[in-house]
């Protein structure tokens, strides 16, 4: 029989204060954790920082931080639907707490650096003799190490759940032969990553509830509303992707757009084994569209346009939320295969119209420059004490404490990563002598 007092109190543990919560204190263990997260400086970096289009552009973009508050919203309803619909279910998978799961998608991107996945491969590359670079362990880096609340330890002391609830990818560098790209933490959090998975024996690799919770979140959010940004910014030509057969004619032609659409993507997606069959996704898109989506024209901005618009992304979430339920037998997140496929496709858009387009590839050129320069510099000043005076004072008592030549590269690293988008050009433009900025001084944790 399962001691649920035994499972709360592991749960709540903190690796480096009692749990008790002070008398004062009336707040929950994962209303605490959340907290810390929210009040962070990593966090308050996410408004310049990319979610697709950057967030300088003149159109009102997601960036990362909205993303993140939306993504907390949808992770929150999605653990209360399933405490309120599956109640002791969800005590025998471990615990679902909303809290947990809101604080959890509140810090998956605090990781993400500058100029979003451009800028992690090019970190990762440049890192490589030091485990390399990845945002989520990044992520995990942060709220382990990196952001703290007290000179007594590392980190914001986080619970063992909220930690484990941010392993989007529990394991580190080169455990998951299948998943090599992608990992958690790094060896130097190994211990944190130790403590966070030690909530109730998860099978090796495998995710708590609600680090489902908040992975399935992450994936709903973005896709819709990414969707959602593109087309108010004439970039996703939904109005011509969701013509059916009857609006073209006695002839029935096919709808071209759609298919020019689906040829990119299984062009992008042709090595992939489990990638759905084009007919499945092609079958779930039509049903998708033919369900929800209102508006036969250009985005213009009318009342009546962003009606629909708000209509169609509400409906969306909320389809996507209520397809979640607890599978009695695995004891795991089950989510309807339907929902997933047009998730899995929303992405696409985003793709095809979006990433791939001419402009944005030429503009990620020019952030990779930008990183390698920053990289450069920072790692040859990182080497001598006399030039330690480039680097912002958290990141000097850094390089003071470091005891190897890694250790400082791992800092010069934090430092670019850590970097909003308009510091690290503005801090690019000052190494090349083109624009005496004091921004720099602003990179603080």
């Amino acid at each position: 029989m399962i001691d649920y007092g035994d499972i709360k109190d592991v749960r709540n543990r903190r690796r480096h204060s009692p749990p008790e919560v002070p008398e004062e204190d009336s707040r929950r263990p994962g209303q605490r954790d959340r907290d810390r997260i929210l009040y962070t400086s990593a966090f308050r970096r996410l408004a310049e920082v990319t979610q697709v289009a950057s967030p300088d552009n003149a159109l009102v973009f997601h960036n990362r931080l909205t993303h993140s508050l939306q993504v907390a919203q949808v992770g929150r309803s999605l653990a209360e639907k399933l405490r309120l619909s599956q109640p002791e279910l969800a005590d025998e998978v471990g615990g679902i707490d909303a809290d947990v799961v809101e604080a959890a998608c509140l810090a998956h991107d605090l990781g993400h650096p500058p100029f979003g996945h451009t800028a992690e491969r090019e970190l990762n590359s440049l890192a490589k003799g030091i485990g390399g670079f990845e945002g989520n362990a990044q992520s995990f880096r942060i709220v382990t190490a990196l952001a703290f609340k007290s000179e007594d330890y590392r980190g914001l002391d986080l619970t063992r759940a909220t930690l484990a609830a941010i392993l989007k990818y529990p394991w580190l560098k080169g455990q998951n032969k299948k998943i090599p790209k992608k990992w958690g933490a790094y060896k130097s959090e190994n211990k944190d990553f130790l403590f966070a998975r030690q909530l109730g024996a998860p099978k090796r690799f495998e995710h708590t509830v609600e680090a489902d919770l908040m992975d399935w979140a992450d994936d709903v959010t973005y896709s819709v509303h990414d969707v959602e940004d593109f087309y108010r910014a004439g970039r996703i030509p939904m109005h011509l992707l969701a013509r059916r057969q009857r609006d073209l004619g006695r002839e029935k032609k096919s709808n071209i757009e759609r298919e020019r659409f689906f040829d990119d993507v299984y062009r992008r997606r042709a090595k992939e084994e489990n990638f759905p069959e084009r007919t499945d996704m092609e079958e779930a898109f039509e049903s998708l569209l033919a369900s929800f989506w209102r508006i036969d024209e250009p985005y213009s901005g009318i009342k009546k346009q962003r009606s629909k618009l708000r209509r169609f992304t509400a409906k969306l979430i909320h389809r996507y939320i209520s397809g979640v339920k607890l599978n009695a037998s695995t004891k795991r997140v089950s989510i309807d295969k339907e929902y997933k496929k047009e998730v899995a496709i929303l992405k696409e858009l985003t793709w095809t119209y979006v990433i791939e387009a001419p402009a944005l590839s030429l503009q990620r050129e020019g952030q990779k420059a930008v990183i390698q320069r920053l990289f450069e510099v920072f790692a040859n000043a990182s080497k001598s004490s006399k030039t330690w005076s480039l680097f912002p004072a958290y990141y000097r008592e850094q390089l003071e404490a470091a005891k190897s030549a890694a250790k400082r590269q791992r800092s010069v690293i934090d430092l670019i990563a850590g970097m909003t988008e308009p510091q690290a050009i503005a801090t690019y433009r000052q190494v090349m002598g083109a624009w005496p900025s004091p921004s720099l001084e602003e990179i603080v944790r």
